[in-house]
């Protein structure tokens, strides 16, 4: 095993999933990530603070010998069990600071010193961070997107999963795009929103796609943004729409955004997932009530309440399609015809989810 690993590892590491030892500050690592990263850090966030003043006051040298008194006896060998710990139960993985520096090899040579060894990641963190986002600039200009487009509730999502080369921008940010879109769990940060989707990119093999298949998106997916230079390109690419009938859509909206996230919200918080499952639906509805107007957000309001408020949530299931059939024709259905007349001239298909997936199927392949 080499001592460190060059860019050349790079998409070899985060395709595999090979385990990768971070070993920045708590805050450093919240800021960004990568998938299968693990944080066991050799400066505590407060412990990063007091020497970063130091190296300002005193230079790098008085800098170290004071991260050497804090991260010493004791401390020093409960930091040395828990990497010890992690490399036993993933003896592939590799080590990174921010830069590759100091911090990585500080805790490369003390496992040395154990007779462990562990491969340095050259550039460390910044170096995989641009990495990434040379991934994404790549697969932007590679021209290969067909947008997935329809109206609200056509299964897009669900028939993008059925596809070799496709990307999930949904599922990466875990929102389902809309208003209504919030998940029980929150966002990830903007920044491993991005890594995520290199890692993605990377793992679907997207140099040798005839076509990747990606859905119509908004730049804001909930609180994030679609990396612009994907976003650009999707603007001009090819879009396949979806026509499915509002009784199907009405359908996969009450599946989805009802029983699907109830349930999600139940596994997360089992003693108050109902309040939150009832205010993640209430508050979507407000934040479009200016647009739906005052009498028709009172009226689907009040549906949505009267639903709620059942002891049942499949006896409550002919309300939810009530008001969902509603919002549909009052405010999606209209918005989304009005989008469209903008991006006429780019469509190459239409048909329904299933003529969909059998046209899809003809170019879903490698090239």
């Amino acid at each position: 095993m080499p001592d460190q690993l060059a860019v050349t590892a790079f998409a070899d590491l985060l395709e595999n999933d090979h385990p990768l030892l971070d070993v920045r500050a708590p805050t450093e690592f919240q800021r960004g990530s990568f998938p299968c990263a693990h944080n066991i850090p050799l400066l505590e966030d407060s412990e990063r603070k007091a020497v970063g003043i130091r190296y300002k006051e005193a230079g790098q040298e008085i800098a170290i010998a004071l991260g050497e008194k804090l991260v010493s006896g004791e401390s020093r060998t409960n930091r040395i069990e828990k990497w010890i710990e992690f490399i036993n139960s993933n003896p592939y993985a590799a080590i990174y600071c921010f830069r590759g520096g100091l911090r990585s090899k500080t805790v490369q040579t003390w496992l040395a010193d154990e007779g462990i060894r562990i491969p340095l990641i050259q550039g460390g963190y910044k170096a995989l961070r641009r990495f990434c986002l040379i991934t994404i600039d790549q697969a932007s200009k590679q021209e290969k997107f067909i947008v997935i487009g329809g109206k609200t509730g056509s299964a897009k999502t669900h028939l993008l999963k059925q596809l070799n080369f496709s990307i999930d921008l949904e599922g990466n940010a875990n929102h389902r795009g809309s208003a209504f879109g919030r998940r029980s769990l929150e966002q990830p940060n903007q920044v491993n929103f991005e890594n995520n989707l290199a890692v993605n990119l990377i793992k679907l093999k997207f140099k040798i796609a005839s076509k990747i298949f990606i859905e119509d998106e908004s730049r804001a997916i909930g609180s994030l943004s679609v990396p612009l230079v994907i976003h650009r390109q999707m603007s001009v690419s090819p879009l396949a729409i979806i026509e499915e009938p509002i009784e199907s859509r009405i359908n996969t909206i009450l599946n989805d955004y009802i029983f699907s996230n109830y349930q999600e919200y139940k596994a997360h918080d089992s003693k108050h997932f109902e309040a939150l499952f009832a205010d993640s639906l209430l508050s979507a509805l407000i934040r479009i009530k200016r647009r739906l107007g005052n009498d028709r957000y009172t009226e689907i309001s009040q549906l949505m309440k009267d639903a709620l408020v059942s002891d049942n949530l499949n006896n409550s299931a002919a309300i939810h399609r009530e008001w969902i059939g509603k919002l549909l024709n009052a405010y999606y259905d209209p918005m989304y015809e009005y989008q469209l007349e903008k991006k006429s001239h780019r469509i190459v298909f239409r048909g329904d989810k299933v003529e969909f997936l059998n046209w899809a199927r003809n170019i879903d392949r490698p090239k």
